[in-house]
């Protein structure tokens, strides 16, 4: 078994964009596929889960061409799969194996569905049953009520189908996407309480884009239409809800301000009402139509919550972590389905957060978390469940080190997860000041010292100037929308496998590079790819709005100055070192020229930003600024 240590984390700040929804990604693969007509399927969810829809399909003769940029085009077979048989290896997503269940089982075909151990442990027979009674000949392989299953051809019956709610929403919403295949209007009613309402809401809504409109009473039934699916043309699938709690978990304990990107007011999952439960316990929440953003309570502590979850039975499980953090115990409510998920989420996350110290009660649908004085390190096991890793790693912003056991079982919906964790919670020093003033060799220095990564941003807008010149801005941005991102060794600038330090720093490539630092769109190409070099241990970045914009939560800001004259017998040493002629006068006087132009450019204008130290450095060495900077870092983060 592989391990990740992590933490401890002292803040977390910053903005991630959410990878797409498992729950749409599934239901819309489907959708399409059963669809008249091609769909184009935009910001697709590249995981576990959907891998495993995918190939199911292709098995079942759908034809699905991927394309970049987590693009889909799915050919629709207009209600009837081509391969009348087949042997379909699910693996532990539930998201897959119950539609499919239930859209094989009136499909006219044979086919086996079976999955991991574990999908086979969890139960399946309140959906089969259903599917039973509506005249499906399905076996069960192994143990009754549960996977894997055998799925002969019958003849469907009339009459209502009648599923029980308690135990999975997943059982409605594959009957519900697999009835408009039965040819005829169907009822659906409810036996018991229905849980997670939310996702059968995600359903309706999609099958509605499909082109099959869904009338319900209440929670108790629902009518199915005797429609057929037609493909929307094009859908988007929203960032995954259940994945950004996480995110707005860690800025409501790590500090933030923590924004999420991709999913907010106009979403149609259920899981952002997570950002209510945050602001219950005291977080500070905004929200527009794409994004959340959380931040630490006003009182500075999370306040103990007493909530029923079963509307985001996901999500309540980063509200359980939250609750460590908490100033009381937390009881969270009604999250029995907790039980059958990808592993007994109330049993392994009770004991886990006792490694940690708190004190756990659970019952059979509710679990209550007293969080220590202090919390432990220590090593978490994660059983195979991307979510018991995922929210188990938020406990590290409680100043501890941990070990996470199986940490790639994130891959099940969110392969890059601790690579998103990291670039919320990696510190960074962010140095600026105008030209010459020293900061690109007090940075490598400092990152030296500090072991941290170093980012020379105006290294960039250099390789765009290579790439695109200095007159043409459409040219500019195109090239800085897909510019590879290079790396610093030293005082090397690696690009497309060669050092491209001398040919970044000609007078003609400097000349191109003011005119493309000047272009709004170069600099919002580049945000992402200067915030791709925040990882731990820790980051130094230097140049223009690294403290402002690139990184304004940036653990230690400084603005390195220097009177003109030195920066000038500065610039005249490198270039007496480089063979380049020059005199001290010419060059004060381009330096002077070029701190007016910098302070009055519109885009990206020079200036110290809020909260900056500025640290003058005419009678410093780089090596004494780069010390003097260590030191207040190390000052700060004692």
């Amino acid at each position: 078994m592989t391990s990740l240590d992590l933490g401890p984390i002292r803040r977390a700040w910053g903005t991630v964009k959410m990878p797409g929804s498992k729950s749409i990604s599934n239901r819309v693969l489907l959708l399409a596929a059963l669809a008249r007509g091609d769909t184009v399927v935009r910001d697709l969810l590249d995981a576990d889960d959907t891998r495993v829809m995918l190939h199911a399909l292709a098995h079942l003769g759908v034809n699905i061409e991927r394309r970049p940029g987590g693009t889909a085009l799915v050919h629709g077979v207009g209600g009837k799969f081509p391969a009348a048989s087949a042997e379909l290896h699910l693996g532990n997503a539930g998201t897959a194996f119950r539609p499919l269940v239930a859209a094989l089982a009136l499909a006219g075909g044979e086919y086996r569905l079976s999955g991991v151990p574990r999908m086979h442990e969890r139960p399946i027979g309140d959906l089969v049953e259903a599917l039973r009674r509506l005249g499906a000949d399905i076996a069960y392989l192994d143990k009754e009520g549960f996977p894997p299953l055998h799925i002969r051809a019958r003849a469907i019956r009339g009459g209502p189908a009648r599923v029980r709610g308690e135990v999975s929403s997943q059982y409605l919403s594959a009957l519900l996407m697999a009835l408009p295949l039965a040819g005829a209007g169907r009822e659906v009613e409810i036996e018991g309480e229905l849980v997670s309402k939310p996702y059968v809401e995600i359903t309706l809504n999609l099958m509605r884009r499909f082109g099959v409109e869904v009338a319900r009473e209440g929670w108790k039934r629902f009518s199915v239409p005797a429609a057929r699916y037609s493909s929307p043309g094009e859908i988007r699938v929203e960032g995954d809800a259940s994945s950004a709690s996480y995110f707005l978990a860690a800025g409501a304990i790590g500090g933030g301000p923590v924004r999420v990107e991709g999913v907010g007011r106009s979403s149609i999952q259920g899981d952002i009402g997570f950002a209510a439960v945050l602001e219950k316990m005291g977080a500070t929440i905004s929200m527009g139509e794409d994004w959340i953003e959380s931040g630490r309570p006003a009182g500075g502590k999370l306040k103990p919550v007493d909530a029923d979850l079963n509307h985001i039975p996901d999500a309540a499980m980063t509200a359980a972590v939250a609750a460590l953090f908490a100033q009381g115990t937390s009881t969270l409510r009604n999250i029995a389905s907790w039980r059958v998920k990808e592993t007994d989420r109330i049993a392994a996350m009770a004991k886990e957060l006792k490694k940690l110290g708190a004190a756990v009660e659970e019952g059979a649908d509710f679990i209550r978390v007293t969080p220590p004085a202090a919390l432990r390190p220590a090593t978490l096991d994660t059983y195979d469940d991307h979510r018991m890793a995922m929210s188990l790693s938020l406990a590290a912003l409680g100043g501890v080190r941990l070990r996470i056991n199986d940490p790639e079982c994130v891959g099940k919906t969110f392969p890059e997860y601790f690579e998103a964790l990291a670039s919320i919670s990696a510190p960074v020093i962010a140095i600026d000041g105008p030209s010459a003033s020293g900061k690109g060799t007090v940075a490598r220095l400092l990152a030296r010292e500090l072991g941290f990564h170093y980012l020379d941003s105006g290294a960039l807008y250099r390789l765009v100037a290579l790439g695109a010149g200095g007159s043409d801005e459409a040219a500019a941005t195109a090239f800085a929308e897909r510019l590879p991102t290079p790396a610093f060794e030293g005082e090397q600038v690696i690009f497309g496998g060669r050092d491209v330090s001398d040919a970044i720093r000609t007078e003609e490539v400097s000349a191109a590079a003011s005119f493309v630092a000047r272009i709004p769109e170069v600099r919002a190409a580049l945000l992402g790819r200067q915030r791709a070099f925040r990882r731990p241990p820790g980051l130094v970045a230097e140049g223009r709005d690294m403290g402002s914009v690139v990184f304004p939560g940036a653990e230690l800001k400084v603005f390195l100055t220097a009177s003109p004259e030195a920066r000038a017998e500065r610039r005249h040493k490198q270039l007496n070192e480089k063979g380049i002629a020059a005199t001290l006068a010419a060059l004060l006087q381009d330096l002077r020229e070029r701190d007016a132009r910098d302070a009055t450019r519109s885009a990206a204008p020079l200036k110290q930003s809020p909260g900056a130290r500025p640290l003058d450095t005419t009678s410093m060495s780089a090596e004494q600024a780069a010390a003097l900077i260590a030191g207040w870092y190390r000052g700060a983060n004692r």
